[in-house]
């Protein structure tokens, strides 16, 4: 199925990742964000915004569907505000549920209309393990678990246009904000290793398979869905530290 692929957050990590197998694949690929992306590619093109902000969002939405024909949209953007309960703000609160929800849900808004027209649309929503439960992360966990909350209910509501909405669970991955925290070699990085039962990180590359499997035109039938990437973690109870 031809059309453009949406991936947002696509500046590093998980989303250049996604960004860089979908180009690979023969995909147009939009990289929405506030940074321009570090990959080069003539399929890729960048949408500079700040999609904490509903306005931005909204406005960046709006011009990319009257540009393009978005049939593939990965919210991956999200924010991350780690600490215990009692050093929690309402203001962290706020920031990880506009970046990682609302901005997923104004997206979502904007393409799904071209979607249904076309009778067809893959929609992929960058979850977490914590949504299981993590110390530490009361805020993250909050906000990673409304975007399965909006995966299995917009699900039902475009099921029969041919439109799939799925989520994507990572656990413990080597991205640079990881390793920054776990450096190679590290006792720290050594005792993550040792709670996941696969006996390894996960990888960028490892996660953006999985979501091109779910965007793929083959994968109809696979909704509504949360797949945990996560080396076994989901199972065994321990999401890393």
């Amino acid at each position: 199925m031809e059309g453009v692929a949406v991936v947002t957050g696509a500046s590093s990590g998980i989303g250049e990742a996604i960004a860089q197998h979908l180009l690979e694949a023969g995909r147009t690929v939009v990289a929405l964000q506030r940074r321009p992306p570090r990959i080069r590619h003539a399929r890729l093109l960048f949408v500079g915004a700040d999609l904490a902000d509903a306005a931005a969002a909204q406005q960046a939405g709006a011009e990319i569907a009257a540009r393009h024909p978005v049939r593939y949209l990965v919210n991956n953007a999200g924010a991350n505000r780690p600490g215990p309960l009692e050093q929690a703000t309402v203001d962290d609160l706020d920031y990880a549920l506009a970046l990682n929800v609302r901005a997923a849900m104004i997206l979502m808004q904007a393409f799904v209309p071209g979607m249904r027209a076309a009778k067809f649309g893959r929609i992929v929503n960058m979850s977490s393990r914590a949504v299981l439960g993590k110390t530490g992360r009361t805020v993250y966990a909050a906000a990673k678990a409304g975007l399965i909350g909006i995966t299995r209910t917009l699900c039902l509501e475009v099921a029969a246009d041919g439109i799939t909405v799925n989520a994507v669970a990572p656990g413990p991955v080597a991205t640079d904000l990881f390793d920054n925290g776990h450096p190679i070699g590290s006792e720290k990085r050594q005792r993550v290793i040792d709670s996941i039962p696969v006996k390894r990180v996960g990888t960028p590359a490892d996660v953006a398979r999985t979501v091109a499997f779910l965007l793929a035109p083959e994968s109809g039938y696979i909704t509504g869905q949360t797949v945990f990437v996560c080396g076994g973690t989901s199972i065994s109870g321990s999401g890393g530290d």
